[in-house]
């Protein structure tokens, strides 16, 4: 999986268009990331840009964009409407795909120290970054008194910067940097008055009205208003943890009290980018909710679009909308993306990988695709119309362990590389780096067997009912799923018997796990074999 992180730097100049254009060049020159936004606001005289790359390619498109920033604005002569403290005001980093919230804490400490050390300006660390006391998570907390209290906050102990001087920068002022979830700005119309709108948005934020009357709506924020160009109000929330509150919870709930006040709920609207993943969170409750039965990634946006009205206003277009389509980002690696004939191709040249694992993977994704192309050929056919509740339960688990049977066949190639290449270094580290990956060329083919052996119960059961004119195929992902494990536990024996590998409890309990789940595989496949050699309709 790519690791994707968004950094979304607030610079305080919104006005001068070459000053916002070569802080967005200095952006885009940076290799590995892409610029997918640019928002100027003149009354605010602020921009606020929008990233994503690597973690380290962010870090370095963050330095560059401060750089050109440093050069050319003056906190000095800065006016405008929004707080600010600084010519980079904030810098959150926020984790997108493949990565964690510590992974981005990483981001944001190596990205202040360069920062302090290369400009010599003052950084405070906020939000899950934050490390020196309760009274500095926050941005209001750190920003309190803006620009102009610096001066005199720098020289107090509890507000030494966490990194660089403690001294007034004038023409920088100070940067505060950190980590933040996924940020959505999702505005839901009402057709109503700008204060029943108002009056939603009190009932569903988190604060609510006040400590003694909160909303029912955890990491939401959010205020109502009136969209003067669509002659209609807006609850407008910030979702702050979609993990939290989903988009399809808060606007199931906004929808719940605009009829409690008889008014109109037309569509919403997404501003700027959303992950993927938010999307399918909203598809999967309407899936549920309607009883629906969707496999396809494609039609799983396309249900969640319409159902939560995101093209009320503005067609919303997913390529480009969610950050994955428009980065065309993929979990699938250079192996699984050949042709069969080139893959077989590169499994017969004379080379040690592709290998035995990456076959054995293939073998996995065949045998799941297989299973699923059975659950497909039964589902809404009228002869099989009795199974159908039972097909519906099954397609899904079996579909899914398809598409995640796919990265595993680059997986095993990944693992292999990084092992010979720490045999490759020198004394310094060599046995540790070699150790390490051991383990990982152990982990992968035991978790793949680990993932196959999540499917035999469903496929025992998809045996008993499948469209029987697809009994051969049945058979076949049986040996094929069975094939792959055993080939799967023949890759974990081998590379435990290695004499790098020194922790004997770990080799015990791995061949322990290896073997319980080579088993399984056999006894399952003799059962699913066994199900369908007695079936005749």
């Amino acid at each position: 999986m790519s690791k994707i992180v968004e950094c979304v730097p607030n610079f305080s100049e919104g006005r001068d268009p070459q000053i916002i254009e070569a802080i967005s060049s200095a952006i885009r020159a940076t290799a590995n990331v892409t610029l997918l936004d640019v928002d100027p606001g003149t009354s605010t005289n602020r921009t606020v840009y929008t990233f994503v790359g690597s973690p380290c390619d962010v870090v370095e498109a963050a330095l560059a964009a401060s750089r050109v920033a440093y050069q050319l604005i003056d906190m000095a002569r800065h006016k405008g409407e929004h707080p600010r403290m600084g010519a980079l005001d904030v810098c959150p980093f926020i984790p997108v795909q493949g990565v964690d919230v510590e992974d981005c804490i990483q981001c944001a400490k190596e990205f202040g120290r360069r920062l302090a050390d290369e400009l010599s300006v003052p950084v405070y660390l906020y939000g899950m970054a934050a490390e020196k006391g309760a009274h500095r998570i926050t941005l209001p907390q750190i920003r309190a008194g803006e620009y102009e209290a610096i001066k005199d906050k720098i020289n107090k102990d509890e507000w030494k910067p966490d990194f660089g001087p403690s001294e007034f920068v004038s023409r920088w002022g100070a940067t505060a940097t950190g980590v933040r979830k996924f940020l959505i700005a999702f505005n839901i119309n009402v057709l109503g008055t700008k204060e029943q709108a108002h009056r939603i948005a009190l009932n569903l934020r988190e604060q609510g009205r006040g400590p003694s009357e909160p909303g029912r709506l955890k990491a939401v924020q959010g205020i109502g208003w009136w969209l003067e160009e669509a002659q209609m109000a807006q609850i407008s929330l910030n979702l702050t943890d979609h993990d939290v509150t989903p988009i399809h919870a808060a606007y199931e709930e906004a929808r719940n009290d605009a009829h409690q006040l008889n008014v109109a709920i037309m569509g919403s609207e997404i501003v700027g980018l959303v992950p993927l993943k938010a999307i399918l969170q909203a598809a999967d409750y309407y899936i549920q909710k309607e009883k629906l039965m969707l496999l396809e990634e494609e039609q799983k946006v396309r249900l969640a679009i319409d159902r939560l009205g995101l093209g009320a206003l503005h067609p919303f277009h997913p390529k480009e909308r969610i950050i994955e389509y428009r980065l065309d980002v993929t979990n699938v690696g250079p192996l699984a993306r050949l042709s069969v004939e080139k893959f077989i191709l590169s499994v017969g040249a004379r080379t040690s990988a592709p290998g035995g694992g990456s076959v054995a993977a293939l073998l996995a994704a065949l045998g799941c695709g297989l299973s699923t192309m059975v659950g497909q050929m039964t589902y809404g056919k009228r002869q099989f119309e009795l199974v159908d509740s039972t097909v519906r339960r099954l397609l899904p688990p079996l579909h899914d362990a398809m598409i995640h049977s796919i990265p595993m066949i680059d997986a095993d190639t990944d693992a292999f590389n990084d092992y010979m290449m720490a045999m490759k270094l020198s004394t310094d580290g060599r046995e540790a780096a070699m150790e390490a990956g051991l383990r990982q060329a152990i982990d992968v083919p035991l978790n793949l067997a680990k993932h196959v052996d999540t499917v035999w119960q469903t496929l025992v059961e998809m045996a008993a009912v499948g469209n029987i004119n697809c009994k051969s195929d049945l058979q076949v992902a049986a040996r094929c799923l069975k094939t792959a494990v055993q080939s799967a536990r023949d890759n974990v024996i081998i590379n435990l018997s290695n004499a790098h590998l020194k922790d004997e409890t770990y080799k015990t309990e791995t061949r322990q796990a290896i073997d319980r789940v080579a088993e399984t595989a056999r006894a399952q496949c003799r059962q699913v074999l066994d199900i369908l050699e007695k079936r005749t309709q």
